[in-house]
């Protein structure tokens, strides 16, 4: 009798636990559900104060979870798209600046695009992967790197990491001590580039990083 009532009492235990940890994951979704409806707001409110015509919808990306996609019109009716993730979205909306300033820019760059800039269709297979890589990516991303800190020497490349496979990778050689390097993700710059985001500002913002971390200027 005494093992069953310390069975009873351990399933009883489980079951509550269960039935707390569900709860818990209710709450959690809900307040998460809270959230991406309050940000996608924030974001239409943003853009309306210098776009007129605004939409948006917000995706589950597999890796990076909700990603917010808005939609402005010119005045001849050309649609221009462009993702954001909820994190840099909360990052900005906290931020005490204005966030209506930083995510027009990305349309208003789309914008010298004459007819419209839609998403970018994702590529078929492998093929269209890699060559969205090879031709557009890294050759994107190293133009940009050395336009941005020329005449200083950049390394910047292809590298396979152990933990992230293969990342683009880009340092300054003339830093010796400390770290001088830094590397992104693959598939982060990709689906940069599917948001209609430029894929090279990710590494621009590590490689600044770098240097305010060594006093550069």
């Amino acid at each position: 009798m005494i093992y069953w009532v310390r069975v009873k009492q351990t399933m009883n235990n489980e079951t509550k636990n269960r039935e707390e940890s569900g709860e818990q994951t209710a709450e959690n979704q809900e307040k998460l559900a809270e959230l991406i409806k309050a940000v996608h707001h924030n974001g239409l409110t943003a853009l309306k104060m210098h776009f007129d015509d605004v939409e948006g919808q917000v995706m589950h990306q597999k890796d990076y979870g909700p990603v917010f996609i808005y939609q402005v019109k010119d005045p001849s009716n050309n649609v221009y798209a462009c993702g954001f993730f909820l994190g840099e979205l909360i990052a900005k909306f906290q931020s005490g600046n204005d966030p209506s300033l930083w995510m027009s820019s990305f349309f208003v760059e789309l914008m010298k695009t004459e007819g419209g800039r839609a998403l970018p269709k994702p590529p078929a297979g492998e093929d269209e992967a890699k060559a969205l890589i090879d031709k557009v990516i890294v050759p994107q991303c190293i133009t940009a790197l050395h336009d941005e800190f020329a005449p200083e020497k950049v390394h910047a490349g292809l590298q396979m990491h152990e933990e992230h496979g293969p990342v683009f990778e880009a340092g300054f050689p003339e830093i010796k001590d400390g770290n001088n390097v830094c590397a992104v993700p693959l598939h982060l710059l990709f689906t940069h580039l599917l948001l209609n985001r430029d894929p090279s500002e990710l590494l621009l913002q590590g490689m600044y990083n770098i240097r305010e971390e060594h006093s550069i200027n």
